[in-house]
């Protein structure tokens, strides 16, 4: 036979290729050219594997061979790589099926799988009683439950011997990704019946299984192959790994499901919250009548992630789906409503931080004392602007969410008057606050909304027959929203208003934890009501087992919220990833830190585009590890309010910056006692303790963030004395 041919990459072999030498990942990706080519190759050395009928080897070195499971006429599946002396020896080993409950084609490798259960002899038992030998970690399952769960029927006998997780880790790291879904579940405490009905039955097909129809096979969702036409360079430089807009079979369900009202998806870092979000954007463009230019709203809060985005969606679904969808970072939706509401305004916007300095002047002209500049922009920034209140009698009346300390009648008296005087001065000085754009914009989708509903409620009105048709209907048909955790109170009353009450109006995706801004906020008091519709992930898919054990320690034991007046946790929440544990190096100077930094980034900068960051607790720090880099000769870029400015350099910002960014090797540097959590945090410890718990918990938020942007490895340093948020040593 000659002609091209199809080359699939198995979502397992791909893990298994990472670990290669480099030199072994650069012939892999010679080999599918040539493969793709010309399968018949005499070089390829394409032949049958003895006694089977659809495996075969190919050879990609002299000493390796590619394992390719031939599944149509010229359509082939990598599964594997292996050295020629496993690939010939003991062709036993090797196993490969239809699963009967997913209908997923399994490959998997009998001697690595049982290699990887062992692991180092016991100490030699006590003299006089000999210790019990523990028991296996599913011993309370039968074999029957395991397959009806969808467990891969060849490794039953290995599973029954797994007693430790660290043996339970090492097999899910060579068995199916269904069957290491369904073990870690079971092992986390989950019921049979839970992981059958949230892991199991949104991957099983609804026709019958032929476990020969190997076609059939291949096209369904449990199936995690590459695309036909996917090119393997991705796997060498370890992009492929992310499977960027892989949609999981139980995250399929959230997506397309219909919902009655707001829905909200909440998980870890890693989860796939936002593939989750971009893929209901594309399903809700996709059932769109014709008419409207952009009547989905895909929003966010942070405007490097607004652009991450819309790359992301244009890969997702192309022109035709971005020119349906308005998408922008909350603030700049609200500057739009604002400005078309009042053109010709010379306004300034401030952020956060000159609006401190504006408080903190005004309290020294007036010579007040009572209270701090800081809780009177929180409590003006959060409640007032945060409620859209415009009266004093509405801020009496107001509660108070999430803002700990509490203030009486006459305290608000004094509040209102002060936060009176400081909105005239930002008047007088022609300045305005992003908070208050949020505000103003909220008011006025407000009002535009008792408009369009009189326009409804009055339909052949005289009064109203001169109204513009495009001012009385709602702005978009549905709205989505990423990273929800960080929007303000006034951000949500704009959208609520801005989208008509209805099915699939609201689609909210976040995770409290990684809070960063302290924005608290209770959605059913705002009129988004997601009771009984909401949903976890728990699987991330992008930090290892070893990082996500030690960034969950780094939260320490506090609460947090859902979004509606509840807790959140990570219970759950896990990786089917390994890899090396984090470093922790401690260091008695600045300099003696950065010089290690450098040293460490040398090493790990392996071929042109290094996928390394460096990230610290404050912007003085940034130019610093940037000048340290470049006396190393390492290219290094710092990430500003826009993003990276230059791709393939190592990237070095503080940690506000990498929301929504990931990295192999992630590096965060100056974790002392005196910056993490930040030494002004200490002034609240006994005079306001609520905010002082409230400061804390962002704190942990932000290294929280930084730690889980990490993929493959995590080093953590510090000068002195370490932050009290890592783990004792």
């Amino acid at each position: 036979m000659q002609g091209e041919a199809t080359l699939r990459l198995l979502y397992q072999a791909d893990k298994e290729i990472q670990k290669l030498p480099r030199i072994v990942k650069g012939a892999i990706y010679e080999f599918q050219h040539k493969f793709r080519k010309n399968p018949d190759a005499p070089g390829l050395q394409l032949k049958r594997l003895q006694g089977d009928s659809r495996l075969f080897s190919a050879r990609v070195t002299s000493d390796y061979r590619a394992l390719l499971l031939h599944v149509g006429d010229r359509d082939y599946v990598l599964v594997a790589v292996r050295h020629r002396r496993d690939v010939y020896d003991n062709l036993e080993r090797y196993r490969y099926q239809i699963n009967e409950v997913t209908g997923a084609i399994e490959f998997v490798d009998l001697v690595t799988a049982e290699q990887s259960l062992a692991s180092p002899p016991p100490p030699p038992p006590e003299p006089i009683r000999a210790p019990a030998a523990p028991e296996p970690l599913f011993a309370a399952f039968t074999d029957g439950q395991l397959l009806d769960l969808g467990v891969a029927a060849p490794l039953l006998p290995l599973i029954r011997k797994i007693t430790t997780e660290e043996e339970l880790l090492g097999l899910c790291e060579y068995a199916p990704a269904h069957t290491t879904e369904v073990l870690l579940a079971l092992y986390e405490g989950c019921s049979y019946e839970e992981v059958l009905e949230e892991i199991t039955r949104p991957v099983s097909p609804d026709e019958e299984i032929d476990t020969e129809d190997y076609t059939a096979a291949l096209a369904r969702p449990a199936t995690r192959v590459t695309t036909e036409d996917t090119d393997l360079q991705q796997v060498i430089e370890g992009e492929f790994a992310k499977w960027k807009v892989f949609l999981h079979p139980t995250q399929r369900r959230l997506v397309e499901r219909s919902y009655n009202g707001p829905a909200r998806v909440s998980g870890g870092p890693g989860t796939g919250k936002t593939i989750v979000a971009l893929h209901r954007v594309k399903h809700l463009v996709d059932r769109l009548p014709p008419g409207d230019d952009k009547p989905v709203l895909l929003t966010t809060f942070n405007v490097n992630l607004a652009a991450d985005l819309r790359k992301r969606l244009l890969d997702l679904g192309g022109p035709e789906t971005v020119a349906r969808v308005d998408i922008v970072n909350i603030d700049k939706l609200a500057t739009k409503i604002v400005t078309e509401s009042e053109p010709g305004g010379r306004r300034r916007w401030i952020d956060d931080a000159k609006a401190l300095d504006e408080w903190r002047a005004m309290l020294t002209e007036l010579g007040e004392t009572r209270w701090d500049a800081e809780f009177l922009h929180a409590e003006w920034t959060h409640i007032i602007l945060g409620h859209a209140i415009n009266s004093r009698t509405d801020y009496f009346r107001v509660r108070r969410a999430g803002r700990g300390r509490t203030i009486g009648r006459a305290q608000r008296a004094e509040i209102w008057r002060l936060v009176e005087k400081f909105v005239l001065r930002l008047d007088e000085k022609n300045l305005w606050t992003y908070r208050q754009v949020a505000e103003r914009a909220a008011r006025l989708e407000i009002a535009r909304l008792a408009k369009i509903r009189a326009y409804q409620e009055s339909a052949g009105n005289i009064h109203m027959a001169d109204t513009s048709a495009a001012l009385m209907r709602h702005r978009y048909r549905h709205a989505v929203v990423d990273e929800a955790q960080d929007l303000s109170a006034a951000h949500w009353k704009m959208l609520r208003a801005m989208v008509p009450e209805g099915p699939d109006d609201l689609f909210i995706v976040g995770d409290t934890h990684q809070r960063i801004y302290d924005n608290v906020v209770s959605l059913g008091s705002l009129g988004i009501n997601i009771r009984g519709r909401s949903a976890r992930l728990t699987l991330s898919y992008r930090t290892t087992h070893e990082i996500l054990g030690h960034a969950l320690g780094l939260l320490g034991e506090e609460s947090w919220d859902d979004l509606d007046d509840g807790t959140d946790d990570l219970n759950g929440y896990r990786s089917l990833l390994r890899g090396p544990r984090p470093v922790f190096r401690g260091f008695g100077t600045w300099e003696e830190e950065l010089d290690h930094i450098a040293e460490h980034v040398a090493a790990l900068i392996d071929g042109p585009a290094p996928s390394i960051a460096v990230c610290v607790p404050e912007r003085h720090m940034v130019p610093a590890v940037e000048g340290r880099l470049a006396r190393a000769g390492i290219p290094a870029a710092a990430i500003g309010s826009d993003g990276p400015r230059l791709d393939d350099v190592v990237h070095v910002g503080t940690m506000h910056r990498f929301k929504g960014l990931e990295y192999q090797h992630m590096i965060i540097a100056g974790v002392d006692a005196d910056h993490i959590p930040p030494a002004y945090v200490r002034q609240y410890e006994h005079t306001d303790p609520a905010r002082h718990r409230r400061e804390l918990q962002r704190a942990r938020s932000l290294i929280f963030v930084a730690a889980t942007r990490a993929r493959d490895t995590l080093l953590i340093t510090w000068t002195g004395a370490p932050s009290p948020f890592l783990p004792a040593r």
